[in-house]
């Protein structure tokens, strides 16, 4: 089946209204509507809701694994998440605590030089009235694609960052197919993602296949796939 990212954006906001606004038995309509408006609002800002993030994004970048992550965790320097929902440009958690804890652990992030992450406690209630909600934002130091996709000029950099540096330890080199959920975030399709547009996602592919086809990775571990590309 085809990507379209319209239909996995409004699948991932009905999902997130579903999950973060509180159910009816712990908060009355009020407090529901309230908590409604300000996703719809979100979205707009650090939309849409995702379930992944690229491997080279600056939100999953701080970790010293040798295998990629894609989601927000200890191992990448938070502390205290619970009950969080992804967004392309940020996420929100929230802990049954005051939230310090979140918020200490994102100031002590190493800086990044494309982008600027930072946390703050919201003014709403989402998904329990008990809980202290917190959006860890990232905001990038260029500007985005008109459709709100990460360009090339970010990507392609960022990828071959974090990528380039594993020829010294790699035993054999991963095909594109093998390898796009972790460069193209998810929801994703062959080439695209709601990170990345088909016009990155194409000159990405090309260059990790030149990469791979220098067996600076060792041998291709996919032959069939790196001889069709």
């Amino acid at each position: 089946m085809a990507f379209r990212a319209s239909e996995a954006a409004e699948r991932g906001y009905e999902g997130a209204l579903s999950y973060l606004v509180p159910r009816a038995e712990y908060a009355d309509d009020h407090i529901r509507k309230e908590s409604k408006d300000f996703l719809a609002g979100l979205i707009n800002e650090i939309g849409p809701v995702v379930e992944a993030y690229p491997s080279w994004h600056p939100l999953v970048r701080n970790h010293k694994d040798r295998f990629p992550h894609t989601r927000p965790g200890k191992e990448c320097g938070y502390k205290g998440l619970d009950h969080t929902v992804f967004f392309a440009k940020g996420f929100i958690t929230c802990p049954y605590t005051n939230g310090k804890e979140v918020i200490d652990s994102v100031d002590q992030l190493p800086s990044h030089f494309i982008a600027d992450i930072t946390a703050e406690v919201l003014g709403v209630k989402l998904y329990n009235p008990d809980t202290t909600p917190i959006l860890v934002r990232c905001d990038w130091g260029k500007p985005l694609c008109e459709d709100g996709t990460i360009p090339k000029s970010i990507a392609v950099p960022l990828l071959l960052e974090q990528e380039i540096p594993c020829w010294r330890f790699a035993d054999v080199a991963e095909s594109w197919e093998t390898m796009s959920r972790y460069f193209l975030g998810s929801p994703h399709g062959a080439r695209s993602s709601l990170f990345i547009n088909q016009e990155t996602g194409q000159i990405m592919k090309k260059i990790w296949n030149s990469l791979i086809n220098t067996e600076m990775f060792g041998p291709i571990k996919d032959m069939e796939f790196a001889h069709q590309h």
